[in-house]
C-alpha cells in the first residue's frame, strides 16, 4: 500500500478508535505531520523563495517582454507611444508650469530639466501602478500555475524598465540639443537607474499585496500618485520654491523618494542645473547626499517590500 493510502487508512482507524484529537481535521493534520507531508501551497522559507524566484528568471523576462510588445499592438504608431506619451505630457507641463506659471525663470535649461523629471517620475509611477494590479489582474494565471508570486510585480517593473531604456535615449538627445554638454558623470547614470529600479521593485511588491486584498486600492492609487507627482519637484526646483520656507519642510520634499531620484538624474545629465542652484544660492542636497538617500530608499523598499509580499505568499489567488 502506498504512503498516501496508508495515511488515509490510519486516519480512518484513528477516527473509529476515537482518538484524542477533537476533530477529524486535527487528526489529519497530525497524521500528515507524522508522515512528513505538507500543504502544496505552503509558503517556503525566505532563502528557498529567493532561489525559486531566481530559477524562474527566464519566465519573468519573457513575460515582461511579451507584455511590452503587445501593449501597443493595436495602435498605428505602435512602440513609438512609449516615447510620445511622456513627451506630450512634458509639453503640457511646459505650457502650464514653465510658461503660464513662470517656473522656467529659475533655470537655464528648463526644457531638459522638465523632461528629465517627467521621464524619471513616470518610471516609478508606471511601475507602482502595474505592480498594484499584478496579482489581482492575473488570478487565472496564479490559480493555474505554481510559481513564486513575486515574479509578477517583478515582471511589471522590468517591463517599465524596458520602456525607460528607449525613453532615456530620447532624453539624451534632447539634453544635448538644448545646450548641455557630455560629461564623465553620464557614466554614473546606469547606477542611478539601478537604484531606482530596486526601489520600484520593492514598492511594487508592497502594493501588489495591498492591491490583492484591498480592491479599492486601484481606485485610490491614481490620486496618491498625482499628489506624489506635485510634491516631487517634477515641474519646479524644490530648492528655489522652498528657499523661504522652514528647513524641515524643504528637507521633507527633497528626501521624498521620487525627488531624490529625479534630482540625482538632473545632477548627472544637466551640467547647468548645479550651476543654477549655486548662482541663486539655493540650499540643496549635494551629489554625495543624493547617492546616500537613493541607496537608503532602494534598500528600505526592497527589503521591506519583499518581506511584506512574501509573508502572504500562500494567500494569493484564493477566492
Amino acid at each position: 500500500m502506498s504512503q498516501p493510502e496508508s495515511a488515509v487508512a490510519d486516519s480512518r482507524a484513528g477516527d473509529r478508535a476515537g482518538g484524542s484529537s477533537p476533530s477529524g481535521k486535527e487528526s489529519l493534520s497530525a497524521l500528515a505531520e507524522r508522515h512528513g507531508l505538507r500543504r502544496a501551497i505552503a509558503r517556503p522559507s525566505l532563502p528557498v523563495y529567493v532561489r525559486q524566484l531566481w530559477d524562474r528568471r527566464h519566465f519573468v523576462l519573457t513575460y515582461a517582454t511579451s507584455r511590452n510588445v503587445s501593449k501597443y499592438s493595436d495602435s498605428a504608431l505602435g512602440q513609438l507611444w512609449q516615447v510620445l506619451t511622456p513627451l506630450l505630457n512634458a509639453g503640457v507641463y511646459y505650457l502650464m508650469f514653465g510658461v503660464i506659471m513662470g517656473q522656467r525663470k529659475d533655470l537655464t535649461n528648463y526644457t531638459a530639466f522638465l523632461i528629465t523629471g517627467v521621464f524619471v517620475y513616470g518610471y516609478t509611477q508606471r511601475s507602482v501602478t502595474g505592480g498594484a494590479k499584478s496579482i489581482s489582474g492575473n488570478l487565472s494565471l496564479i490559480r493555474a500555475l505554481h510559481f513564486p508570486r513575486a515574479a509578477l510585480p517583478l515582471a511589471y517593473t522590468i517591463q517599465e524598465f524596458q520602456q525607460l531604456a528607449i525613453s532615456m535615449g530620447v532624453l539624451f538627445v534632447i539634453v544635448l540639443v538644448t545646450g548641455e554638454s557630455l560629461t564623465w558623470l553620464w557614466l554614473l547614470i546606469p547606477f542611478a537607474l539601478l537604484l531606482q529600479t530596486i526601489f520600484n521593485v520593492g514598492l511594487s511588491l508592497l502594493l501588489a499585496r495591498v492591491g490583492a486584498f484591498v480592491r479599492d486600492m486601484n481606485q485610490l492609487l491614481p490620486f496618491i500618485l498625482r499628489t506624489w507627482l506635485y510634491t516631487s519637484g517634477v515641474f519646479y526646483s524644490i530648492p528655489a520654491r522652498m528657499k523661504d520656507q522652514p528647513e524641515w519642510a524643504r528637507f521633507l520634499l527633497e528626501f521624498n523618494p521620487p525627488s531624490v531620484f529625479i534630482d540625482l538624474m538632473r545632477h548627472l545629465v544637466l551640467n547647468s542645473y548645479p550651476k543654477d542652484l549655486a548662482a541663486h544660492q539655493f540650499p540643496h542636497s549635494t551629489l554625495p547626499q543624493l547617492w546616500l538617500y537613493a541607496g537608503f530608499w532602494a534598500a528600505v523598499a526592497l527589503i521591506g517590500g519583499f518581506w511584506y509580499f512574501w509573508r502572504a505568499e500562500e494567500r494569493y489567488g484564493r477566492g
